[in-house]
């Protein structure tokens, strides 16, 4: 029978297919070729040639190991992680345990700056090399760290005291917001996204409405000053409004964006047959992936990863809806919320729609890390399927207790 985590994973297989197949083509390039090597290159055909050169890329291997880490975390028994968050629960503090999962994601982002490990790109501290691996992005394990542990506060502290603003409430967005100001040092969209998928999970937990409308003018000038303190912000809010302007420096990226969307179409130029992609468009391969697949594959590509997030969103929404368990629902729904915003934000800056801003598409964008750590994470989410109730014994359970009330004889 399938079960909706199975479309969980046909959804992320689906996306990583499309991933490296697009990642594959934004890294062609345009390489001088001599006469002579023309001729020797004449009756070559290059079909072979390019599946064998996806099949061994590098895009090919991070998707390999994105399945191997979706499949052992579908098997991890997630009961287990229920059971030792409510012994630890019992054991200690809530806010001292929450300040302990505070400290070890500061700890953790720090390591960005630890010199013997930080791996400094343009000027942005974001990767760190640890033994072979030269590109992990710390940032992206403490996203969905921050989720799990909000997740368990809401558990420890119960509804009733996470209604109470400074008992309850004020701890845990004080928490969000030292690790989320943190990410903001060196990447202010990844820090909003944490924020925000962060805040879902506790309103979602019992958070008053009323109090988040207390602290969003706060958030908002915190994220005014970190875009204030930093010249390349402002630059990049003013081509917003004005990309023209400067069309060669400041306003080239979001031109060029929209110009390789615009130029596919509705049916593409073709798979491979991109223009954009030779010099024109930065980030190509990583965060304006999308635009690649809108010039290549047109409308229908477009559509195509539309609806294959629409299709995934839903099966872990129909997840959340059938978990008893809150902190499995809430960890569901944090997973959920996380890949929503962070494919909204990137479709958003892609389309000219917001100022640039580097952030990847979920399962779409190269990156070995983000590929792993989200796909290990819907893993879960098929792991909590597993758990939950199905839909047909839920069904019945329902229609056994309304016949026992039906048979109840009701004495005058």
């Amino acid at each position: 029978m399938l079960r909706t985590g199975h479309i969980v994973v046909l959804c992320a297989l689906a996306l990583l297919t499309l991933g490296v197949v697009m990642v594959n083509s934004a890294e062609m390039a345009v390489s001088p070729m001599t006469p002579e090597a023309a001729a020797l290159n004449a009756g070559v055909t290059q079909e072979g040639v390019t599946f064998q050169s996806i099949a061994t890329s590098t895009a090919a291997k991070h998707m390999l190991m994105a399945l191997a880490a979706l499949t052992v975390a579908a098997l991890f028994p997630v009961g287990l992680l229920r059971r030792a968050v409510g012994r630890v629960g019992q054991m200690f503090s809530p806010l001292v345990l929450l300040s302990v999962g505070v400290i070890v994601l500061v700890g953790l982002l720090a390591t960005v700056y630890w010199s013997p490990i930080a791996r400094p790109v343009n000027g942005s501290n974001r990767w760190v090399t640890v033994g072979p691996i030269q590109s992990i992005q710390p940032s992206e394990l403490g996203k969905w760290f921050l989720i799990w542990l909000i997740a368990a506060y809401a558990v420890w502290v119960g509804r009733e005291r996470l209604a109470k603003f400074w008992v309850g409430f004020v701890p845990a967005v004080v928490a969000i917001g030292i690790v989320s100001a943190f990410v903001v040092l060196e990447d202010l969209g990844t820090g909003v996204l944490m924020a925000t998928a962060a805040s879902l999970v506790l309103l979602a937990a019992g958070g008053r409405v009323l109090h988040f409308a207390l602290i969003v003018p706060l958030g908002l000038v915190g994220i005014g000053a970190a875009i204030i303190q930093n010249p390349y912000r402002i630059q990049r809010v003013s081509s917003f409004l004005d990309p023209y302007a400067d069309p060669q420096n400041s306003g080239f990226h979001m031109i060029q964006s929209m110009a390789t969307v615009a130029g596919g179409g509705v049916t593409g130029r073709g798979l491979g047959n991109g223009l954009q992609k030779f010099g024109y468009l930065p980030e190509d391969q990583t965060d304006f992936l999308f635009a690649i697949i809108s010039e290549e594959l047109g409308l229908a590509g477009a559509m195509l990863t539309l609806t294959l997030y629409a299709v995934l969103v839903w099966a872990i929404l129909a997840i959340v809806r059938r978990q008893d368990d809150p902190l499995l629902r809430l960890g569901a729904l944090g997973i959920m919320a996380t890949i929503v915003i962070q494919a909204s934000i990137n479709l958003i800056v892609v389309t000219g729609l917001g100022p640039t801003k580097g952030i990847a598409l979920p399962l779409l964008s190269a990156g070995g890390t983000g590929w792993i750590l989200t796909a290990a994470c819907l893993g879960l989410v098929v792991a909590i399927d597993r758990c939950s109730r199905p839909v047909q014994s839920a069904i019945d359970e329902i229609a056994d207790d309304q016949s026992d009330d039906l048979q109840t004889p009701v004495l005058a």
